[in-house]
């Protein structure tokens, strides 16, 4: 091979490599979420978006690609004077998506930069206006601010500001201190009322209890009284009413009252009871109703009566003695009236008056 062939031979080389790049470099790719700037000679050409697009070589050059998901963007700790002179440390992230990217690329040198420096300033001229209560408390209030100013202020960057958090608020460590005693001593006073509270419910509550159970006592003893009553009223009045419709003469009556006076005698309680001057009339009436004698005559008002009340009264002025003289009497009244019944032929039966 002469020199002539060799060299032609490189120089087709050299224009077929030369063919293969400029192929190569006319042809552009721009991927999903992307937007890729195209300059021409040194001027913005188009914005390509995502497929196969086809570019002038050696004329057309890609100036910048854009990424067009939406980008968190967390800021370092931003020192914050508050309008009570208190240093706090704020630290925020911004959430942004590019709208625009040729605006993004040649209104602003760096756009992450100018939304870091823009939300530095803005959270200070913010939060300067509050104090440290306020600003504690007001985290949603500081990021629609927040959010309002930056949006507005990045519209002509081609950026849309999403959403805007405070990640922390970070007083001073003296400040934390006073905080912490203050909300110690804040849950002692409310759980010091909450006890005096439950104490005095509790003292409400048993004292309306204890009302409430004396009253119904109360109640429940003036409905047994008046239960009461009304049977022993019930029971005297059948009483009254049985007397009565038995027609009980003054024989069955006086021989009642001698039955009753054994019982009266048993009682060690009774140390002194009265007999009635009407005893011994009594006495008669049973022992003529048994031996068949003459009843005596009823019993009258006379000055006998009286006298012979006030000589049996004077008589047993010693409790023991009138007790003494009134169980003999019992036993002699008994006594006659069993011989009674033994001669008029009729046995004596105590118990005969109970049945009837």
């Amino acid at each position: 091979m002469t020199a002539a062939q060799l060299a032609g031979l490189v120089v087709l080389a050299i224009v077929a490599l030369f063919v293969i790049s400029a192929i190569a470099r006319s042809i552009m790719v721009v991927r999903q979420t992307q937007a890729v700037l195209v300059e021409r000679l040194g001027r913005y050409s188009r914005t390509m978006e995502a497929g196969l697009h086809l570019m002038v070589p050696f004329i057309d050059r890609v100036r910048a690609k854009v990424d067009l998901r939406e980008m968190v963007y967390s800021f370092p700790p931003q020192s914050v004077i508050t309008s009570d002179n208190l240093v706090v440390d704020i630290d925020s992230v911004i959430y942004f998506q590019v709208t625009e990217p040729k605006s993004a690329v040649y209104e602003i040198a760096s756009y992450i930069q100018g939304v870091e420096q823009l939300t530095t300033t803005t959270l200070r001229n913010i939060v300067g206006t509050m104090d440290l209560e306020q600003t504690l408390t007001s985290r949603d209030q500081i990021n629609g601010q927040l959010r309002g100013v930056l949006d507005e202020a990045t519209g002509k960057w081609g950026i849309r500001v999403n959403r805007v958090e405070l990640k922390a608020i970070e007083p001073p460590a003296s400040i934390k201190d006073s905080m912490e005693k203050q909300m110690r001593a804040e849950r002692d006073r409310r759980a010091a009322i909450l006890t005096a509270e439950g104490v005095k419910q509790s003292a409400i509550l048993t004292a309306e209890g204890a009302k409430q159970s004396a009253i119904l006592t109360a109640e429940g003893e003036a409905q047994g009284r008046i239960l009461r009553a009304e049977g022993e009223s019930r029971a005297i009045l059948q009483v009254f009413d049985a007397i009565h419709e038995g027609d009980a003469d003054s024989k069955l009556l006086a021989y009642q009252y001698l039955q009753m006076l054994p019982e009266i005698a048993k009682n060690d309680s009774n140390k002194v009871w009265f007999v009635p001057t009407e005893f011994t009339g009594a006495l008669k009436a049973v022992s003529a109703a048994f031996g068949g004698a003459e009843a005596p005559e009823p019993l009258t008002a006379s000055p006998d009566r009286g006298k012979h009340r006030t000589k049996l009264t004077s008589a047993l002025t010693d409790p023991a003695e009138a007790l003494r003289q009134a169980k003999q009497e019992v036993v002699d009244a008994t006594s006659d009236a069993t011989d009674a019944g033994t001669k008029s032929g009729r046995p004596f039966d105590p118990n005969a008056s109970k049945g009837q």
